[in-house]
């Protein structure tokens, strides 16, 4: 074991101790833990890679990735993550070398807030393992007929239009098909997102604004932004956006009770309203034709995203003039909404089940493995499972190797298990039933517990 023991956690950050941009010791100083801890705010940030300590504090705000999916390692070891997220991590290293401020002294161990040396040189050995046998290496075919897939699927639904009429069930024939097509567009952009498609990020991040922007009407830098922070910390309270959620519904086993503790009754009645049947009934079929699409544009909006709108406005003039001549505009707004509608049911079941009943907790600071394994856990492999979920069901694997294309998942997995195995780590495997059902279980206990600390408040 090693790293940081002597530091005890706390909800409250450690006060800095001042100095320049580098701490006032030049890029040759040396820190311990404890040093490097103290710099956790946001107008004062450092983090550790390979033992090389950076001063990201101005950087943070023009990284790539955003400046909260950084900010969320300020104080700690982002080593793991850093080499998980980047395609070409030695590439990105010569952009780090302005902000060293120096190193861990040599009597500091390379981890942080005693975190298991062996279990993250063993998973550091897998990734070796995976990298050296191709894993990380996509096939272009695979990609290319998955698109022609998505693409086939739009055209069989203008051609059935064109060809039998705008009857009812016509109608809804053509909404299934292209709310399927929109949902596998979803897993495609996600594809792109994670750099695992092509060779060269540039290729990625343009392929992923055209699926992600034409395919879909929605926004690259947002879903980027947004995305990478669930993975960064995932299920990690105000860390991963796909559980800030206060203002609507509290999730997991401590939010409920925490959040009565900090309230006062006659504040926030609303929660009385019953968290399962409203996550339920309202959640599924609102996340993405409301609250995404709001999210979406007023982010492209207030940031002058002009390119993303752009090709966002591209889907929708698209869309448009396609479905205009049967269906009018108003009928026209009415199809895609009902196929949003459709769509949402999709993404959010099949995304939630593998995380909403997991363990969510505040920051721990545990290693990458550990930390991914607590929030994640696998839908049984089959030939409908995995095209149903984009390979989804394999989030074990995907949340520890974000970069690797997703048709390599089930290899990698048995090693995986194997690792888990060595060192005690659960390692969830699911039927695609009870993970659905799991997400409804957890949402009645989160109900349950905040009903319960509520009335005995």
């Amino acid at each position: 074991m090693g790293g940081g023991g002597q530091q005890t956690e706390s909800s409250e950050p450690a006060k800095c101790d001042g100095g320049g941009p580098d701490g006032g010791r030049g890029g040759s100083a040396v820190y311990t833990w404890e040093e490097v801890q103290k710099h956790c705010h946001r107008s004062d940030q450092w983090l550790v890679i390979d033992r090389k300590v950076y001063n990201i504090t101005q950087w943070a705000k023009r990284h790539p990735g955003g400046i909260r999916v950084i900010s969320h390692f300020a104080g700690e070891d982002a080593t793991e993550a850093f080499v998980a997220f980047h395609l070409d991590p030695n590439f990105v290293r010569k952009f780090l070398k302005p902000l060293l401020i120096g190193e861990l002294a040599p009597t500091e161990p390379s981890q942080d807030h005693g975190k298991n040396a062996v279990l993250v040189q063993d998973f550091q050995a897998l990734r070796d393992r995976v990298e050296s046998e191709g894993l990380l290496r996509a096939r272009p075919l695979f990609f290319s007929l998955y698109l022609g897939h998505i693409l086939l699927l739009e055209a069989l639904a203008l051609g059935l239009l064109w060809v039998w009429g705008t009857s009812w069930s016509i109608t809804l024939l053509c909404s299934l098909m292209l709310a399927t097509s929109q949902a596998q567009a979803g897993w495609l952009q996600h594809d792109y997102g994670h750099l695992s498609v092509c060779k060269k990020s540039g290729w990625n991040h343009k392929l992923h604004k055209f699926v992600i922007g034409h395919l879909k009407g929605a926004s690259a830098n947002w879903w980027n932004h947004r995305h990478f922070q669930h993975h960064a910390k995932p299920n990690i309270f105000r860390k991963d956006p796909d559980i800030n959620s206060l203002h609507v519904f509290v999730l997991g086993d401590k939010q409920p009770v925490e959040v009565v503790i900090t309230i006062e009754k006659t504040d926030h009645c609303m929660y009385v309203i019953p968290i399962l049947s409203f996550c339920v009934s309202v959640g599924p079929p609102l996340i993405i034709p409301v609250f995404f699409n709001i999210q979406i544009f007023r982010t492209m909006f207030s940031q002058r995203d002009w390119v993303d709108l752009a090709w966002s406005m591209s889907f929708y003039l698209r869309f448009f003039c396609c479905y205009y001549p049967f269906f009018g505009f108003f009928g026209s707004v009415a199809l895609i909404s009902f196929v949003r509608f459709l769509e949402s049911h999709w993404f959010v079941w099949v995304t939630q089940m593998s995380h909403l009943p997991m363990e969510m907790d505040h920051e721990r600071q545990q290693d990458w493995l550990t930390m991914q394994l607590s929030a994640t856990c696998n839908i049984e492999q089959s030939t409908f499972n995995d095209w149903f979920s984009g390979h989804l069901n394999f989030q074990i694997e995907h949340h520890l190797f974000p970069t690797m294309p997703r048709h390599n998942y089930h290899l990698v997995a048995p090693l995986v298990r194997a690792l888990c195995e060595k060192h005690g780590v659960p390692y969830q495997v699911k039927t695609l039933q009870k993970g659905m059902t799991d997400v409804v279980r957890s949402l009645k206990k989160s109900g349950d517990l905040w009903l319960d600390a509520y009335l005995h408040k």
